[in-house]
């Protein structure tokens, strides 16, 4: 099939309705398939099927297709030998094709068998022909061209209104001008040769995690997307112009990713990830620690006692106040000797000046007036801490506002659902809504990460679904949100 050939092509127009919008999780109730040639209908052809499973609710209000309905429908295996030689040899055109042929896909794969076709998606032709048209989608398409659909949102209806699109843009506009359009969507991009070349097909358009992984399985690569397939290609776009995709494309021998309900469970996945199974081409820092053994910081507590560098975990995040965060002891220590020459703060009292110094009266710093006087009793010891805290406020570390567990909810709109399962800014892992969190032998050490992700989504608005886990409300009005116990 040559590119100037396509228009005038065997076409297959077709339409799926799904149980949901992922092919990994949901599964094909109907089909509808229009063929035709040179503008010329062959036939139209259409089934229900069986998706082993219950179609949810809002599916059957959004199609009108009923579980009774598919009862006593065809599994896919049953037609899917009927329905691969009606799409032989055709050009597959879809609206949103990716949705359409991921899900046909999807369901040969299921059966062993492997499915491969040209592919053209109407959304990408309106918009190369009408850009100026504020919106692309089908109901627009139809309102636009005048199209008859008599059944929106039911498989044939909709693939016999592509059918009209077609004869519509035949009638409207100059044949060179579509086959050209044609050509420039259907142009598939080029995955890196020692890949199989239909990787570029199974890559999912969707939020989520993925890895690039090199000889012996070595872990290359681990990223987050908004929209896997299309992160992945920029690698692959960008290898004659980075070094690091350059890498990327010549040494990946394998990819796998981890679909998620949405951008927060990416970012948790990607971060969890990165710090434990430490990729070769990740950067080694990233959001100010990389996680990488421990991450110290000071604890300043109530009872005036002398400012203490302690790792952060599970028992020093409850223990009082914390102030920034260290990849060492040694920084974090000169951290606080730079602000205490800076604010006039006394290294005697914060614990910071040498041992013989400390026994006399005032610290160097008071004799050279670097100190406001707290070593020799000019300022209370307890106000000179609470300057200390106003002026490192900053840097403070939030509490943990809630008493245990909590699950923060999200779902996509293709029907994915996850709860992401944290306690004392710690990822836990995600979960299914239905599902037990889980509980963990050993927690997990202090990612810097995942409390910069966490304390920023939590302090989103609107605010994000939060789930008790263990009970209770937050301890931070400030922070107390909305519960779903749905």
């Amino acid at each position: 099939m040559t590119a100037e050939s396509l228009f005038d092509a065997p076409v297959a127009f077709l339409d799926v309705e799904t149980t949901g919008g992922h092919p990994a999780f949901h599964r094909v109730i109907e089909i509808g398939l229009v063929a035709a040639r040179a503008g010329e209908l062959e036939y139209q052809w259409s089934t229900l099927v069986n998706p082993g499973m219950s179609v949810p609710p809002y599916i059957e209000q959004f199609t009108g297709i009923t579980n009774e309905m598919l009862r006593d429908a065809p599994a896919f295996e049953d037609i899917a030998a009927e329905l691969a030689s009606r799409l032989e040899g055709r050009l597959f055109v879809a609206h949103n094709a990716r949705f359409d042929y991921g899900f046909i896909r999807g369901e040969f794969r299921r059966l062993g068998r492997e499915f491969a076709s040209r592919v053209a998606c109407t959304v990408k032709l309106s918009r190369h022909l009408d850009p100026e048209l504020p919106r692309h989608n089908l109901d627009a398409v139809i309102a636009h061209h005048g199209l008859v659909c008599d059944a929106r949102h039911r498989a044939l209806p909709d693939a016999a209104a592509l059918w009209q699109y077609w004869e519509k843009l035949r009638d409207s506009r100059p044949k060179l001008e579509i086959e050209a359009a044609l050509a420039a969507i259907t142009r598939r991009p080029i995955a890196p040769p020692q890949l199989p070349a239909d990787i570029i097909d199974d890559l999912p358009e969707s939020h989520g995690v993925y890895r690039f992984y090199g000889d012996s399985g070595a872990l290359l690569y681990v990223g987050k997307a908004n929209n896997i397939r299309e992160r992945v290609l920029q690698h692959w776009q960008g290898a004659t112009r980075e070094s690091k995709s350059a890498r990327l494309y010549a040494e990946t021998q394998r990819i796998e990713w981890t679909a998620t309900a949405g951008e927060l469970g990416a970012l948790l996945l990607e971060a969890a990830t990165v710090r434990t199974e430490r990729p070769l081409y990740n950067r080694r820092l990233r959001g100010g620690q990389r996680g990488e053994g421990d991450t110290w910081s000071w604890l300043l507590r109530d009872d005036g006692s002398t400012p203490a560098l302690v790792r952060i975990d599970w028992t020093t995040l409850g223990a009082g106040d914390l102030f920034g965060t260290y990849r060492s002891a040694r920084q974090g220590r000169q951290a606080l000797e730079a602000l205490a020459r800076e604010q006039r703060f006394c290294l005697k009292v914060l614990g910071l000046e040498g041992a013989a110094r400390a026994e006399s009266g005032s610290c160097f710093g008071h004799q050279v007036g670097r100190c406001s006087g707290v070593c020799i009793g000019r300022e209370p010891v307890r106000l000179h801490l609470a300057r200390l805290k106003l002026a490192w406020m900053k840097e403070r570390l939030k509490p943990w506002p809630f008493p245990g567990r909590v699950g923060i909810r999200e779902a996509s709109v293709n029907g994915l659902e996850q709860v992401h399962v944290v306690d004392q800014w710690h990822y836990l892992g995600s979960i299914d809504a239905a599902d037990e969190a889980p509980r963990v032998a050993v927690p997990p050490p202090f990612d810097y990460d995942c409390y910069r992700i966490l304390k920023g989504w939590l302090g989103r608005t609107p605010k994000p679904r939060i789930v008790p886990i263990d009970g209770g409300a937050s301890r931070d009005p400030a922070l107390d949100f909305d519960v779903d116990v749905a």
